[in-house]
């Protein structure tokens, strides 16, 4: 066979290393040697001896998904072979998560980690119910955790005097030392007349780094996830 599919480009090659490594701008593949946590139905290929069985979130994870509509939705991936994992073919990246570190991140915007990372599904503070009630994952421990992103994301750097406002449909996640509330960009005369749209932000102060997608979420594809 010949042509530009069969370049290698597109060949895939035998994994040179165990975990997570990045296969294209759209795709990461996972060379399990044990086990890793994945999104339920992220899996497009897989070769070896390798079972996935869903992950409960157990008793206080499953309420809080039900009442917030949040959380992460997993399947636990367990054996040897090689696993590659998409979704609706949005941008690919890897943070490496160390001791110490603490990354807050959108359950939407998560594709696949190790499993020596921890999540925990908890409020953003200064949310309220103002702010639809704003829940996130916090990831910790040590590891690799692969994200989804609908473009190519902005890394935004916060400091102490340049606090950061952001759509709260549009922020993917932020680093542990960044303090969140919710902001007001709008008159009570301009959201009677209307407004802009923008009435409501996020803001991140603080040390740290904010991670924006270039869209915000619209109905249908909050729908969808």
């Amino acid at each position: 066979m010949k042509g530009d599919l069969f370049s290698s480009q597109h060949i895939v090659l035998p994994s040179t290393e165990q975990g997570m490594t990045v296969e294209n701008a759209k795709c990461l593949k996972y060379a399990v040697n044990g086990e890793m946590y994945a999104r339920q139905g992220a899996m497009i290929a897989h070769r070896g001896s390798l079972k996935f069985e869903r992950k409960g979130q157990g008793v206080g994870g499953m309420l809080k998904r039900a009442v917030t509509g949040e959380g992460l939705p997993l399947m636990s991936v367990q054996g040897q072979g090689e696993a590659w994992f998409a979704h609706e073919a949005q941008n690919c990246f890897i943070v490496e998560v160390e001791p110490g570190d603490q990354f807050t991140v959108n359950g939407r915007n998560v594709l696949c980690f190790d499993a020596s990372l921890s999540y925990e599904i908890k409020t953003v503070k200064g949310s309220g119910i103002a702010g639809g009630g704003l829940f996130n994952s916090v990831f910790t421990g040590y590891g690799k955790l692969g994200l989804i992103c609908d473009g190519n994301p902005l890394v935004i750097p916060v400091s102490p005097q340049t606090p950061l406002y952001v759509d709260t449909d549009a922020v993917v996640g932020w680093t542990a030392q960044l303090q969140t509330s919710l902001h007001r960009s709008q008159s009570i005369g301009s959201m009677l007349r209307g407004g802009s749209g923008e009435a409501v932000q996020l803001m991140l102060q603080g040390e740290g780094f904010v991670v924006v997608r270039p869209s915000e979420l619209t109905p249908q594809k909050a729908q969808q996830h």
